[in-house]
């Protein structure tokens, strides 16, 4: 839209559809999204309008609501949706708190996907060759992209804890500081565009897939949460002497009884599986435990102001805003039922069975088709349309044979 249009107020609207577009830039059949296909207005949050500051020419970005002509939001929205979650809290008098650890992969360019990722030829003319995690000097070779990396970040008003060079090759992770859970998710995916952007002004790549390398450690959005009262301030995950209370037990009893269900909205590629399947600190399990990151469900080593409960299951590749609300929501399930959490596991163990969750998008897509908690605190509409998207994607992925299978099978009598 031109400035101009956007100054006088001019509403922007979308097909209602276009909500439920799946990767590909197929859809799903319209009774999904309204036999109509009627129009959605976009009404941008004047807290996120940004000035785009890798942009050469005059450019802005504002983040916008997807809301129905009559005014309410819009079912089918993922920001609508988290946005309904915390106003769930609120009702209670409890406002969640967030922050998320992004970890994604800066390769060379890739124009045949067909080859293999690598990383990109740093200032001393080499490729890393995965000797580099946490060190120090690790991104000296990009030196350049990170530099412009933390210029629009700050450009943008994003606060940033902590950035550091992870276990894969060319692999680094962002921690996000902690605050209002739709902030949050607005910052975790401005940070992705922005990455995006700035990688192709640096002639490299910026991959957020959950598995882009084999034998390789995946890339995760570990959501970190706690949840306070909105008149004090008060982490009610501890008591007056810093001990955990009820809501606390109740919030990770909801997560574990929500984690297999929300398996396809934390995980929500054929890809994402290859990082659950062949985990590297990648738990795919609703266990939970203090400070053992085997566990689906890790509370950090903290003081208990800070006492929290880290979601380690959603990959780089979720979208925030889902991740988030539906974290979020089986957490409040959790309080709202007063719902006991399994024993708290450490050191190596067995997954119970009725911890493990779905290995295979197929998987977990039947999981949520099946689950009527889903439908519950999302509703049905966003819930069927959902799973057709995806259902989509996977087809598409089906029809497509592998280099493995041409490779190994192709040879077999």
């Amino acid at each position: 839209m031109t400035a101009a249009g956007f100054l006088e107020g001019r509403r922007l609207q979308m097909a209602r559809g276009v909500l439920l577009q799946c990767i590909m830039g197929g859809y799903p059949p319209a009774r999904f999204y309204g036999s109509d296909d009627g129009d959605l207005a976009l009404v941008p949050d004047s807290k996120q309008i940004h000035r785009l500051p890798w942009s050469e020419h005059p450019r802005a970005l504002a983040i916008c609501d997807a809301d129905e002509l009559t005014g309410e939001s819009s079912r089918l929205s993922t920001r609508g949706q988290l946005k309904a979650v915390i106003a769930r809290y609120a009702a209670l008098g409890l406002a969640p708190v967030v922050a998320t650890e992004l970890e994604f992969f800066v390769f060379a360019p890739n124009p045949d996907p067909t080859r293999p990722f690598l990383p990109p030829v740093g200032l001393d003319g080499r490729r890393e060759d995965g000797h580099s995690a946490f060190s120090i000097s690790s991104n000296n070779g990009l030196r350049p992209f990170f530099s412009e990396v933390y210029k629009c970040m700050a450009a943008l008003g994003l606060p940033r804890d902590t950035f550091m060079h992870e276990m894969g090759v060319s692999q680094f992770e962002i921690n996000l500081l902690h605050g209002d859970a739709l902030l949050l998710a607005d910052q975790t995916f401005l940070f992705k565009h922005l990455l995006k952007e700035v990688a192709l002004k640096h002639g490299v790549t910026v991959v957020c897939m959950a598995k882009p390398l084999a034998h390789t450690p995946g890339s995760s959005m570990h959501i970190h949460q706690s949840v306070v009262e909105l008149d004090s301030g008060r982490n009610v995950f501890s008591d007056e002497a810093g001990e955990p209370t009820a809501v606390f037990r109740h919030f990770i009893g909801g997560q574990q009884a929500g984690m297999a269900d929300f398996t396809a909205l934390f995980a929500p590629n054929v890809n994402s599986y290859q990082r659950l399947c062949h985990p590297f600190a990648s738990p795919n399990n609703a266990c939970w435990s203090n400070d053992n990151r085997s566990a689906g469900l890790r509370i950090p080593a903290s003081s208990p102001v800070a006492r929290r409960v880290e979601n380690r299951l959603p990959g780089a590749d979720a979208n925030p805003y889902l991740a988030i609300a539906a974290s979020l929501a089986a957490g409040l399930h959790g309080i709202e039922n007063r719902l006991e959490p399994s024993a708290a596991i450490q050191g190596e163990f067995q997954v119970p069975d009725n911890l493990s969750l779905p290995c295979t998008l197929h998987a977990a897509l039947e999981r949520l088709k099946r689950s009527p908690l889903a439908k519950e605190l999302f509703g049905t509409e966003f819930i069927e349309g959902y799973i057709a998207s995806k259902t989509l994607e996977l087809t598409s992925f089906l029809d497509e044979i592998t280099p493995w299978e041409r490779r190994v099978l192709g040879a077999q009598v």
